[in-house]
């Protein structure tokens, strides 16, 4: 990432009193951070074999929000592979693992009596198939999948997406500048989706179809515990990124409407007892 990326991102921060975001990018280099811990990859063929160890599975659970909350905390990178997937979930929307689980339709929706519990976020397995028929993860194009701090990045790196949390001061400047400068009143965009998929999945699928989307997400209630309270993410594209750093000083964003704003931001963090992150 060019370091004049960076260094234009600070003024903007400061006015956002945002935390400083993080990319989401695949490589082939492993890098020093925080996964999952390694387990035997997963895929339809083993299951409908039976060669699936689900005490395994589930001993090794973790979300992927989990994750990078913790690389999040620390400043470090999470990443994640095929056999650090942290969840089944992880494992498709990520993109290392083509189809889904015959399981997965049913531990969204009703479960499986005996065996599985339900998440009850689809009404029953045949939608929550159409669901992952409809999202369909564009395959993993490297070795790890790395959300980290932009401030981590090296300068022959670049991230594909830039995730922004916040609570909805911060996110009402960030709607609010995606529309400014890309002039589409329907550039953000909220689809259903576990938290990793608003991070990773959506914008990655959104790329590859051309459209420079913002995606508000992390209403996952499985999520939620692994992020502020209130707090939900908001994940660019580089290019949506780069216009944002560019062109926000002829914005809202300087105006007294904004300073405003920004009282309420100081007052939410003094409530909470927070520092930034990053």
């Amino acid at each position: 990432m060019r370091d004049e990326d960076i260094k234009k991102l600070a003024p903007l921060l400061e006015v956002l009193m945002a935390d400083e975001p993080m990319g989401v990018y695949y490589t082939d280099r492993e890098p020093d951070g925080v996964s999952p811990k390694s387990q035997k990859p997963l895929s339809r063929e083993a299951e409908e074999k039976g060669e699936v160890d689900w005490e395994a599975v589930m001993e090794n659970f973790s979300c992927v929000l989990g994750i990078v909350w913790r690389a999040r905390r620390k400043r470090k990178a999470a990443f994640f592979d095929r056999e650090r997937f942290g969840c089944p979930g992880g494992a498709f929307y990520l993109g290392f693992m083509k189809p889904y689980l015959n399981m997965h339709p049913y531990f969204i929706s009703t479960g499986i009596p005996g065996f599985l519990e339900g998440e009850r976020y689809a009404y029953s397995p045949e939608a929550a198939r159409e669901f992952f028929d409809l999202i369909d993860p564009p395959p993993a194009p490297a070795r790890f999948c790395v959300i980290k701090p932009l401030g981590l990045f090296a300068g022959d790196e670049e991230p594909d997406t830039v995730v922004f949390f916040g609570r909805p001061e911060v996110l009402s400047g960030l709607f609010n500048l995606t529309t400014f400068v890309t002039g589409d009143i329907d550039a953000v965009r909220t689809p259903f989706g576990p938290g990793c998929s608003g991070l990773v999945t959506w914008p990655a699928k959104f790329r590859g179809q051309g459209k420079e989307y913002a995606l508000l997400g992390a209403f996952d209630p499985s999520c939620r515990k692994f992020l502020k309270t209130d707090e939900l993410s908001f994940a660019v594209p580089l290019s949506l990124y780069r216009k944002m750093i560019t062109r926000w000083e002829g914005s809202f964003l300087t105006t007294e409407t904004w300073k405003t704003v920004r009282k309420k931001i100081a007052r939410s963090r003094n409530t909470w007892s927070e520092e930034r992150i990053g």
